[in-house]
């Protein structure tokens, strides 16, 4: 104490995980863009035993126990790994901002989940049998065109064919402003971007058509669908198609007299609409895109801050790259 280095552990012993958490909650998470999800976040490691401890007393045991009962309960890594960064810089505020300058991050001392959650999924093309006037038709779909055809929402096929021509993110289509688009000039500015800057994204002749044809809105929004309203219309849309699919290929080889062992096995192997998500049509956006735009262009389009993020969104087909050798 008299040579000035003592730091006093009283304020973190005194401290519970709890009190910091709601602490952190009104200081820096009220704050944030993401502050609806973060403090739900929150809430949920309120009711966490670990929450009853004082910072001080919490190890890097501690946090790695916390790891593997997560992942152990089903949670993904990569959630395991936003609560974790909820955590360490929970700890970090404490130590900057909040006098507890003997604090530890325990979080640092462990390992993080690993994740591989890069996805290569591209739309897929079928032939899709159905009745008509009692006989079956062959008609060659892709899986959007599929989905369009079973979607109980009106404004869903639009929003799906906007999202596959301009790339833009769902909640970038569903907060798009009407005043922040141009169709003289074919371009939709994006003010506040989920990496926090603004982009210009411009839009084809078919995106500018959608558009023009949009009933003007109160509220100023180009689109009436909010984000959660579009992922359980795209799940029900899928849902519906899969099923007609199905069906169409079952009435199909159940006529070429093949057994129903084998009728099975064929449907539950075939991959058309299966694991097929909203925000995979911005990975098939992108790959159709890199085929006009050298990818310096395209991270203006997308969005992405360098190339080796985009490359994770980019995925050509290996056929349509050996068309272009000699």
């Amino acid at each position: 104490m008299d040579a000035g280095v003592f730091v006093s552990r009283s304020e973190a012993e005194a401290t519970s995980f709890a009190s910091a958490l709601e602490l952190y909650a009104k200081e820096v998470t009220s704050k944030k863009r993401s502050s609806v999800s973060e403090l739900s976040r929150i809430q949920a490691m309120q009711r966490h035993p670990l929450a009853l401890r004082s910072l001080a007393s919490i190890r890097g045991s501690d946090i790695a126990t916390y790891r593997d009962k997560r992942l152990r309960d089903g949670l993904a890594p990569s959630t395991v790994r936003r609560e974790l960064a909820l955590i360490s810089h929970v700890f970090t505020i404490a130590r900057k901002e909040w006098r507890m300058e003997s604090l530890s991050n325990p979080v640092e001392l462990i390992r993080q989940p690993s994740v591989d959650d890069a996805r290569e999924r591209r739309v897929l093309s079928a032939d899709v049998w159905t009745q008509n006037d009692g006989k079956l038709v062959c008609v060659h779909l892709d899986e959007l065109e599929m989905i369009r055809r079973h979607s109980r929402s009106i404004e869903l096929p639009k929003i799906m064919t906007f999202a596959v021509e301009t790339a833009m993110r769902r909640s970038e289509i569903t907060g798009l402003q009407s005043n922040n688009v141009n169709l003289d000039k074919r371009v939709a500015l994006l003010p506040l971007t989920k990496n926090g800057s603004s982009r210009g994204v411009p839009l084809s002749s078919t995106a500018v058509d959608i558009l023009k044809n949009l009933a003007e809105r109160d509220d100023g929004r180009c689109f009436r669908s909010r984000p959660d309203s579009i992922t359980k219309a795209f799940a029900d849309a899928i849902a519906d198609a899969r099923k007609a699919y199905t069906e169409g290929l079952f009435l199909h080889l159940k006529q070429k007299k093949i057994s129903q062992d084998k009728i099975d096995k064929r449907i539950e192997a075939d991959p058309f609409l299966i694991d097929l998500r909203f925000h995979d049509l911005r990975h098939e956006a992108t790959s159709r895109l890199a085929e006009i735009f050298p990818l310096h262009e395209l991270t203006k389009i997308t969005g992405h801050q360098d190339t080796r993020m985009l490359m994770r969104y980019y995925h050509p087909k290996t056929e349509d790259l050996a068309k272009k050798l000699t």
